[in-house]
C-alpha cells in the first residue's frame, strides 16, 4: 500500500533535485575554489621550479574556474528539465 500519494511525491521530489543540484554545483565551486589554493602553487613549484610562476598559475585557474561554471550550468539545466518531466 502507497502511503504518499503521487500530489506529495512530487514537490519532494522536486525538492530533492534542488538540493542535489546545489550540493553539486557547491562541489564545482570547491574544486574551482582549490585551484586557486596552495595545491597550485605546489603543482607549478615542481614543474616550473618556483611557486612564483604566476602566468601558468593564472591560466590553469581560469580554465578550472571555466569548468566549473560550465558544469554548473549544465547541472542546472538537467535539474531543470528533470523538474519538468
Amino acid at each position: 500500500m502507497n502511503v504518499l500519494s503521487d500530489d506529495s511525491k512530487s514537490p519532494m521530489h522536486k525538492e530533492i533535485l534542488d538540493k542535489m543540484a546545489a550540493l553539486i554545483t557547491a562541489a564545482f565551486g570547491l574544486v574551482a575554489a582549490l585551484a586557486w589554493n596552495d595545491a597550485i602553487k605546489a603543482v607549478f613549484k615542481e614543474i616550473f621550479g618556483t611557486a612564483d610562476a604566476v602566468g601558468p598559475m593564472l591560466i590553469y585557474a581560469i580554465m578550472v574556474t571555466i569548468i566549473a561554471v560550465i558544469l554548473t550550468i549544465i547541472v542546472a539545466r538537467a535539474a531543470a528539465k528533470a523538474k519538468n518531466v
